[in-house]
């Protein structure tokens, strides 16, 4: 265990109490993808906050970057040893992780999924998610109303996000071509549909730098896409960057996932068409408080009726709203940014 928690690929800092603190009779861990992407920022910060509230005594832990699997597989037995109450991770590689879960859960350990859902979705005790497909669909009926009749000669860029295909990724890909009205043939993967308005798919690792390399990719492939669905808003931001490089960043629909500030701030400035806001501050404190019940009672969080995971809300942002597309304006998704 030495060696894990010496790994240069662990990224560990403890950011609620001290380890020999006083009256801290209950641990817990966050396990982010990484500490870099402004979204898991926030997600951490909820967590630090609700933690500091309850006494818990938090550590947390992030990937290099957005798929690094092993240092989560690291961070999940660092906890096990350290005798953690609960864990709370949003995963990389959402089929490959389960093993290691089981051994947390084998261990008593309460661990919830934020964010992303494992595969299985019961491999965790619970999860606490925005509705991941929905929010890929309500940015998919914006952009089809938003394009009218031309929706049915579109060109669309599918800028995943990695491909070990996770499911929040797949879940907003399908999502997406299902509110854009395409067959997505089997809806527990991207990248098979036949359908001939989607010039391809590409992986963007969630950050702007793959969103960039992702969308010059696709635009080699066909210079006159018109709509560009994007994993998150970091990829997002780094698709309007390529696209302003060759002079196509006004006639062309960039729509996200994420909802936070800068994200909404982008759709301000006109960079991202709409996108679809989630709450990581509100899934972080909520999985903390859900820590301090099983660790004093013995109870574990119940997902929201008629589904498997607790939701936690999503909003359509644009100030361009679609008719019979719910949404809010800009100005509430920055009153609401980050949750």
């Amino acid at each position: 265990m030495k060696r894990l928690i010496a790994s240069t690929a662990l990224v560990l800092a403890t950011t609620a109490g001290s380890l020999q603190a006083a009256g801290h009779s209950v641990s817990a861990c966050l396990i982010t993808k990484t500490d870099t992407n402004p979204f898991f920022v926030k997600m951490k910060e909820g967590a630090t906050a609700k933690a500091e509230e309850l006494g818990i005594e938090l550590k947390t832990f992030a990937g290099r970057v957005d798929g690094d699997h092993e240092t989560q597989v690291q961070a999940i037995e660092t906890c096990i040893a350290d005798g953690a109450k609960g864990i709370l991770i949003t995963a990389s590689d959402t089929s490959s992780i389960v093993s290691a879960v089981s051994q947390a859960r084998d261990a008593g350990i309460l661990v919830i999924a934020l964010d992303t859902p494992l595969e299985p979705i019961d491999a965790a005790d619970a999860t606490f998610a925005t509705d991941n497909f929905l929010a890929g669909e309500l940015i998919g009926r914006w952009a089809a109303g938003k394009l009218g009749d031309d929706a049915a000669n579109a060109r669309i860029a599918m800028l995943d996000l990695a491909v070990s295909q996770p499911s929040v990724g797949v879940l907003r890909d399908q999502g997406f071509l299902t509110g854009f009205g395409i067959d997505v043939k089997d809806p527990n993967r991207w990248g098979d549909e036949d359908d001939p308005r989607i010039v391809g798919n590409d992986v963007t690792a969630g950050n702007e730098e793959g969103g960039r390399r992702a969308m010059e990719n696709l635009l080699a492939q066909d210079p006159m896409i018109n709509v560009v669905y994007t994993i998150n808003e970091p990829a997002a931001a780094g698709a309007y960057e390529a696209l302003r490089a060759i002079g196509r960043e006004n006639d062309v629909l960039i729509v996200s996932v994420d909802g936070g500030c800068p994200g909404v701030q982008n759709v301000a400035d006109g960079v991202i068409g709409a996108t679809s806001q989630q709450y990581p501050l509100l899934m972080a404190s909520l999985g903390i408080e859900a820590i301090k019940t099983w660790a004093d009672d013995g109870v574990k969080p119940e997902p929201t009726a008629g589904k498997d995971f607790f939701d936690t809300g999503v909003a359509l942002v644009t100030n361009e709203p679609v008719e019979g597309v719910e949404s809010i304006s800009v100005e509430e998704g920055m009153n609401l940014c980050w949750g």
